[in-house]
């Protein structure tokens, strides 16, 4: 009796990403215990066990004047899923971040692609640095899902067909598109989570405008929401900062 082969996983299609605050050392306190070492020195550390609310005025004061290194004395680590397209924006912020991605070279890589929701924007309109993104028409929706499932599902044939030759993965993957999904951990501290909301996401609230790619936005949307439940002083005193990173 001969082994019957196993059945090569068919593509799927998201238009979602995939955040989860995997581990944390991060709370308000940290900033205060760290500040407050330049004047009151190993005394600072009784910080930790009072009420942070009673110094969110110092909180606020570090953010205003941008005295940025008690923030960074936390530590946040996500696991997140999002196209690898996303991941190449988001590896552009190098300081304050550690990252661990999965390989092609070591596992089969997964036929999960991404396809835009119906609420993605799909035109855009005006010059560089004055252009906005609008609904495009059911037409251009079509379009934009037939062709990228159709071109998903061709790539990872040929992947497919490559590894049953015997082809190594590290070459065999050359024929995948950005749009796979890929899955990371990603480590940081408050204050380079800050730079990187300020430049990934938009809010009325922000005294830089930004212009960010709706997909990694949608990551910086999801971790803010953790970030401002471990840190919520912190969190209030940014966006009443004009969300600008200390």
């Amino acid at each position: 009796m001969t082994d019957t082969p196993a059945e090569t996983a068919q593509p799927s299609f998201r238009s979602d990403v995939t955040v989860e605050l995997v581990k944390h050392t991060a709370g308000d306190s940290d900033v205060l215990w760290a500040a407050r070492v330049s004047t009151a020195g190993e005394q600072s550390l009784e910080e930790l066990s009072k009420d942070p609310e009673r110094s969110k005025g110092l909180i606020n004061y570090l953010m205003r004047d941008r005295h940025g290194s008690p923030f960074e004395h936390n530590s946040m680590t996500f696991f997140i899923s999002a196209p690898i397209f996303v991941f190449r924006e988001f590896m552009r912020h190098r300081v304050g971040w550690s990252y661990n991605e999965e390989s092609g070279r070591y596992r089969e890589l997964q036929p999960v692609f991404y396809v835009p929701g119906a609420d993605r924007k799909l035109v855009q309109q005006g010059r560089p640095g004055k252009y906005v993104f609008v609904d495009g028409t059911a037409e251009q929706q079509k379009l934009v899902t037939d062709a990228m499932e159709d071109s998903y599902r061709r790539s990872y044939e040929t992947y497919q067909e490559m590894l049953a030759a015997g082809v190594a993965r590290e070459v065999a993957r050359a024929v995948l598109p950005v749009g796979l999904f890929s899955s990371m951990y990603a480590t940081c501290n408050a204050r380079s989570l800050m730079h990187f909301l300020g430049l990934r996401t938009q809010h009325e609230e922000a005294r830089v405008p930004s212009f960010p790619q709706r997909e990694i936005e949608m990551v910086g949307e999801k971790m803010e929401k953790h970030w401002a439940q471990l840190m919520p002083l912190t969190y209030a005193a940014f966006n009443a900062n004009g969300r600008v990173a200390p």
